[in-house]
Protein backbone atom coordinates (compact mmCIF):
# COMPACT_ATOMS: atom_id res chain seq x y z
CA UNK A 1 0.00 0.00 0.00
CA UNK A 2 2.75 2.12 0.70
CA UNK A 3 3.71 1.84 -3.40
CA UNK A 4 0.85 3.34 -3.96
CA UNK A 5 0.43 5.95 -2.14
CA UNK A 6 3.66 7.20 -3.35
CA UNK A 7 1.77 6.99 -6.57
CA UNK A 8 -0.92 8.82 -5.34
CA UNK A 9 1.15 11.81 -4.21
CA UNK A 10 2.91 11.85 -7.28
CA UNK A 11 -0.56 11.55 -9.21
CA UNK A 12 -1.17 15.32 -6.57
CA UNK A 13 2.19 16.61 -7.26
CA UNK A 14 1.26 16.57 -11.25
CA UNK A 15 -2.18 18.14 -10.62
CA UNK A 16 -1.15 20.89 -8.42
CA UNK A 17 1.21 21.96 -11.15
CA UNK A 18 -1.51 21.68 -13.59
CA UNK A 19 -3.75 23.95 -10.94
CA UNK A 20 -0.65 26.65 -10.65
CA UNK A 21 -0.17 26.41 -14.55
CA UNK A 22 -4.21 27.23 -15.17
CA UNK A 23 -3.73 30.35 -12.90
CA UNK A 24 -0.85 31.47 -15.64
CA UNK A 25 -3.60 30.42 -18.55
CA UNK A 26 -6.26 32.60 -16.82
CA UNK A 27 -3.17 35.45 -16.83
CA UNK A 28 -2.19 35.10 -20.09
CA UNK A 29 -6.02 34.77 -21.45
CA UNK A 30 -6.82 38.34 -19.68
CA UNK A 31 -3.52 40.02 -21.08
CA UNK A 32 -4.27 38.73 -24.42
CA UNK A 33 -8.14 39.58 -24.33
CA UNK A 34 -7.28 42.98 -23.02
CA UNK A 35 -4.40 44.04 -25.32
CA UNK A 36 -6.28 42.37 -28.30
CA UNK A 37 -9.79 44.78 -27.51
CA UNK A 38 -7.26 48.11 -26.55
CA UNK A 39 -5.37 47.39 -30.22
CA UNK A 40 -8.73 46.94 -31.83
CA UNK A 41 -10.05 49.93 -30.28
CA UNK A 42 -7.13 52.35 -30.81
CA UNK A 43 -5.12 51.14 -34.21
CA UNK A 44 -8.55 49.50 -35.46
CA UNK A 45 -6.80 46.32 -35.91
CA UNK A 46 -7.77 43.15 -35.31
CA UNK A 47 -6.33 39.17 -35.34
CA UNK A 48 -8.40 36.50 -35.63
CA UNK A 49 -5.23 34.02 -34.30
CA UNK A 50 -5.53 36.08 -30.63
CA UNK A 51 -8.87 35.66 -30.38
CA UNK A 52 -8.32 32.11 -31.42
CA UNK A 53 -5.54 32.03 -28.50
CA UNK A 54 -7.57 33.30 -25.76
CA UNK A 55 -10.12 30.51 -26.37
CA UNK A 56 -7.41 27.63 -26.71
CA UNK A 57 -6.02 29.41 -23.11
CA UNK A 58 -9.54 29.30 -22.10
CA UNK A 59 -10.38 25.71 -23.09
CA UNK A 60 -6.82 24.65 -21.48
CA UNK A 61 -8.13 25.82 -18.21
CA UNK A 62 -11.00 23.70 -17.58
CA UNK A 63 -9.29 20.76 -19.53
CA UNK A 64 -6.05 20.99 -17.59
CA UNK A 65 -7.77 21.90 -14.59
CA UNK A 66 -10.15 19.47 -14.03
CA UNK A 67 -7.78 16.55 -11.86
CA UNK A 68 -6.86 19.46 -9.92
CA UNK A 69 -10.51 20.38 -9.38
CA UNK A 70 -10.88 16.76 -7.96
CA UNK A 71 -7.61 16.75 -5.99
CA UNK A 72 -9.16 19.92 -3.97
CA UNK A 73 -12.55 17.93 -3.46
CA UNK A 74 -13.73 21.18 -5.62
CA UNK A 75 -15.90 19.11 -7.52
CA UNK A 76 -19.68 18.86 -7.83
CA UNK A 77 -21.12 16.63 -4.46
CA UNK A 78 -24.37 15.80 -2.98
CA UNK A 79 -22.93 17.20 0.35
CA UNK A 80 -26.31 17.40 1.71
CA UNK A 81 -27.15 14.05 1.66
CA UNK A 82 -23.33 13.00 2.30
CA UNK A 83 -22.73 14.66 5.08
CA UNK A 84 -25.61 12.30 7.01
CA UNK A 85 -23.50 9.24 6.41
CA UNK A 86 -20.37 8.21 8.16
CA UNK A 87 -16.71 8.66 6.97
CA UNK A 88 -16.62 4.88 5.89
CA UNK A 89 -19.68 5.21 3.77
CA UNK A 90 -18.93 8.36 1.91
CA UNK A 91 -15.29 6.78 1.11
CA UNK A 92 -17.22 3.03 -0.19
CA UNK A 93 -19.44 5.46 -2.52
CA UNK A 94 -16.55 7.28 -3.57
CA UNK A 95 -14.64 3.82 -4.38
CA UNK A 96 -18.18 2.90 -6.13
CA UNK A 97 -18.54 6.49 -8.33
CA UNK A 98 -14.64 6.65 -9.06
CA UNK A 99 -14.67 2.87 -10.22
CA UNK A 100 -18.31 2.69 -12.14
CA UNK A 101 -18.72 6.18 -13.16
CA UNK A 102 -15.49 8.61 -13.01
CA UNK A 103 -12.90 6.24 -14.82
CA UNK A 104 -14.93 4.46 -17.53
CA UNK A 105 -16.32 8.07 -18.54
CA UNK A 106 -12.26 9.28 -18.79
CA UNK A 107 -11.90 6.58 -20.93
CA UNK A 108 -14.67 6.54 -23.17
CA UNK A 109 -14.22 10.62 -23.76
CA UNK A 110 -10.26 9.67 -24.16
CA UNK A 111 -11.24 6.79 -26.70
CA UNK A 112 -13.71 9.41 -28.53
CA UNK A 113 -11.49 12.59 -28.86
CA UNK A 114 -7.91 10.81 -29.81
CA UNK A 115 -9.29 9.99 -33.23
CA UNK A 116 -10.40 13.84 -33.74
CA UNK A 117 -6.90 14.98 -32.59
CA UNK A 118 -4.99 12.40 -34.88
CA UNK A 119 -7.13 13.31 -37.80
CA UNK A 120 -6.60 17.41 -37.30
CA UNK A 121 -2.76 16.82 -36.25
CA UNK A 122 -2.65 14.21 -39.84
CA UNK A 123 -4.43 16.85 -42.30
CA UNK A 124 -3.15 19.80 -40.36
CA UNK A 125 -6.67 21.18 -39.90
CA UNK A 126 -7.04 24.68 -39.55
CA UNK A 127 -9.51 27.16 -38.86
CA UNK A 128 -11.43 28.59 -41.39
CA UNK A 129 -11.27 32.06 -39.72
CA UNK A 130 -8.96 34.36 -41.79
CA UNK A 131 -5.70 34.61 -39.61
CA UNK A 132 -6.67 31.25 -37.93
CA UNK A 133 -4.61 29.05 -36.18
CA UNK A 134 -4.33 25.52 -36.19
CA UNK A 135 -7.13 22.96 -34.58
CA UNK A 136 -5.26 19.85 -33.36
CA UNK A 137 -3.71 22.03 -30.08
CA UNK A 138 -6.94 22.63 -28.97
CA UNK A 139 -9.00 19.26 -29.87
CA UNK A 140 -5.56 17.50 -28.02
CA UNK A 141 -6.31 19.18 -25.11
CA UNK A 142 -9.61 16.99 -24.79
CA UNK A 143 -7.59 13.64 -24.03
CA UNK A 144 -5.13 15.39 -22.44
CA UNK A 145 -7.42 16.96 -20.06
CA UNK A 146 -9.58 13.59 -19.51
CA UNK A 147 -6.25 11.01 -18.89
CA UNK A 148 -4.87 14.01 -16.51
CA UNK A 149 -8.74 13.65 -14.46
CA UNK A 150 -8.71 10.19 -14.86
CA UNK A 151 -4.79 9.78 -12.96
CA UNK A 152 -6.02 12.24 -10.51
CA UNK A 153 -9.21 9.40 -9.77
CA UNK A 154 -6.56 7.05 -9.66
CA UNK A 155 -4.83 9.05 -6.64
CA UNK A 156 -8.16 9.44 -5.15
CA UNK A 157 -9.23 5.61 -5.21
CA UNK A 158 -5.49 4.78 -3.49
CA UNK A 159 -6.32 7.55 -1.12
CA UNK A 160 -10.30 6.25 -0.25
CA UNK A 161 -8.65 2.62 -0.42
CA UNK A 162 -6.06 3.50 2.38
CA UNK A 163 -8.48 5.04 4.61
CA UNK A 164 -11.06 1.86 4.35
CA UNK A 165 -8.20 -0.18 4.89
CA UNK A 166 -6.74 2.08 8.07
CA UNK A 167 -4.02 2.87 6.54
CA UNK A 168 -4.77 6.77 5.44
CA UNK A 169 -6.27 9.36 6.60
CA UNK A 170 -10.17 10.50 5.81
CA UNK A 171 -9.53 12.89 3.10
CA UNK A 172 -13.25 13.72 2.65
CA UNK A 173 -13.38 14.66 6.12
CA UNK A 174 -11.46 17.87 5.25
CA UNK A 175 -14.24 19.13 3.13
CA UNK A 176 -15.06 22.25 3.99
CA UNK A 177 -18.85 22.85 4.67
CA UNK A 178 -20.57 26.19 4.79
CA UNK A 179 -22.27 27.43 8.05
CA UNK A 180 -25.87 26.18 6.69
CA UNK A 181 -24.45 22.72 6.08
CA UNK A 182 -23.73 22.50 9.96
CA UNK A 183 -26.76 24.12 11.38
CA UNK A 184 -28.95 21.34 9.03
CA UNK A 185 -26.89 18.41 10.36
CA UNK A 186 -28.25 16.50 13.47
CA UNK A 187 -26.57 17.12 16.82
CA UNK A 188 -23.51 15.30 17.70
CA UNK A 189 -22.84 14.44 14.26
CA UNK A 190 -20.34 17.13 13.32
Amino acid sequence: MNALLLISRRIDDLSQFMGKLTGWLILATTLISAGNAIVRKLFDIGSNAFLEVQWYLFAGVFMLGAGYVLLKNAHVRIDFLSARLSPRARNWIDVGGIVLVHMPFCVLLIDLSWPLFMQAYLTGEMSENAGGLARWPVYGLVPLGFALLALQGVSELIKRVAFLRGVGPDVLAHVEHTPEDSASQPAGSQ
